[in-house]
């Protein structure tokens, strides 16, 4: 079971257009659940930080099982007090603007207590269709 959080975020006027076979570029990051900026979630920190700084998109997916380079398996079971999962921020916009988002982050990151990945990758937008504000 892969559980997804998603964060309503109010679009950005700095934010480009994606356009059916344009490129975007993905920034994919690996953390855990219980990982910490000051007395919040990183996870929170880091959709937070992509708003303000006008990136086009942000999901969080929370994994149900998984491990890292110290190759601990963490898993989401229902009886466990502390739930330490898994956790991938997805954040897409142009790669000028992604660049320039992950050196902003780069020192929070480099500051964590145990370990982390990050990811950039080019991708297709085959389909994007922007909601209606209410």
């Amino acid at each position: 079971m892969v559980l997804q959080l998603f964060f309503l975020v109010e679009p950005s006027s700095k934010s480009f257009e994606m356009d059916k076979n344009s490129s975007a570029t993905l920034l994919r990051i690996f953390i855990s659940s219980s990982d910490k900026d000051g007395h919040q979630p990183l996870y929170e920190s880091l959709v937070f930080k992509a708003r303000d700084a006008g990136l086009s998109g942000a999901t969080v997916l929370r994994g149900s099982l998984g491990y890292g380079a110290s190759s601990v398996i963490h898993s989401y079971k229902f009886w466990e007090v502390t739930e330490k999962v898994p956790v991938v921020i997805e954040i897409i916009d142009q790669k000028e603007k992604i660049d320039a988002f992950f050196e902003s982050v780069r020192p929070m990151l480099e500051k964590m207590r145990y370990g982390c990945l990050v990811l950039r990758e080019e991708v297709d937008v085959l389909f994007h269709k922007t909601g209606i504000r209410k």
